[in-house]
């Protein structure tokens, strides 16, 4: 969780300090490209693969950061509607289809250990 909160405040503040210096549109565009990148590598840090070539973990919590990331880049750019519907669309997918979609609670496997879903 804390990592989510601070690469949406990270991302926030990227497109944030730019825009108060007054920089143009097609320099914001790189700008969240920028932002758009290193949060590719951030998580692709947080795939990891299992023993067998078949299986790899951290792919829901990689996607959620990138998420997160659009998410501090929208509220970055004045759009706290798009931020917060986004939000709710997370929220959503992570545990409310979880629920609908099995019986059992988002994230815990079945011997009770945590899980990326």
């Amino acid at each position: 969780m804390r990592t989510h909160m601070l690469v949406c405040m990270g991302a926030a503040l990227f497109i944030l300090i730019p825009q108060t210096a007054g920089i143009s549109d097609s320099e914001m565009s790189r700008v969240i490209q920028g932002v758009i990148t290193g949060i590719g590598f951030l998580c692709a840090g947080t795939i990891i693969n299992g023993n067998d070539e078949q299986r790899a973990s951290g792919l829901t919590t990689a996607a959620g950061i990138w998420f997160t990331a659009g998410i501090g880049v929208a509220v970055g750019l004045g759009r706290e509607l798009t931020a917060i519907v986004c939000t709710l669309l997370a929220w959503i997918v992570l545990y409310v289809v979880p629920m609908v979609a099995g019986s059992r609670r988002p994230g815990v496997k079945e011997n009770g250990k945590y899980s990326e879903s």
